[in-house]
């Protein structure tokens, strides 16, 4: 499949695969993925029908490699921080810096991955490797805990879900030609919130 994505990539003078995962995920994410057809798809780009199909198969191939696109981000994050040096507390704000950096970077993508809800093949496949995600933090902040540098009256996993919860709510206001803030900046305030406190002391 992946072979016979990447011999159709070029395709005509004024689009690309790249363009078109950029639309369609944004449509996706507009109209949801059940709502948005092909026609609505090619009418905004502009093209034809079967000029998509040039490219791909049909949604359920402009819907996976679009997830794809935020989920090996994401986890390219927590297979990185597996090689920082120190406790389990750095690598875990490893995690939430990259995971920072790659939602800025493909903040459409990753918007569209948060709104899958498992009403297809392919939504049920991103979820899943979504929760493979979840668990592997979950996993780094147990470890934390256990090392003594997080709280441990609280249970892992709500702490990995809230934690990341603040990271993925970006999806919801952050646009950079609006907001100014730089990936550095968005990190740093949220790992100060979160590895900090917001209390002044």
């Amino acid at each position: 499949m992946e072979g016979h994505v990447e011999r159709r990539k070029k395709g005509r003078p004024g689009y690309d695969l790249e363009r078109l995962l950029l639309v369609a995920a944004t449509t996706f994410t507009e109209r949801g993925y059940d709502g948005t057809s092909m026609e609505d798809l090619a009418r905004t780009l502009g093209i034809t029908k079967s000029a998509i199909y040039h490219h791909v198969s049909g949604k359920d191939e402009l819907l996976r490699l679009a997830t794809d696109r935020a989920l090996d981000g994401l986890t390219a994050a927590v297979g990185e921080a597996a090689t920082v040096e120190g406790r389990a507390i750095d690598r875990l704000e490893y995690v939430v810096r990259r995971s920072v950096e790659v939602l800025v970077d493909e903040l459409p993508f990753v918007t569209l991955l948060l709104r899958v809800r498992g009403n297809t093949p392919v939504e049920r496949h991103a979820i899943s490797r979504r929760r493979e995600i979840d668990h592997a933090i979950s996993a780094l902040v147990a470890q934390a805990e256990a090392e003594g540098d997080v709280r441990p009256d609280v249970d892992p996993a709500l702490t990995a879900r809230l934690l990341f919860g603040m990271v993925n709510s970006l999806v919801e206001w952050y646009r950079p030609s609006r907001n100014g803030a730089g990936k550095a900046e968005l990190a740093d305030a949220i790992c100060k919130i979160a590895f900090t406190g917001l209390r002044q002391v």
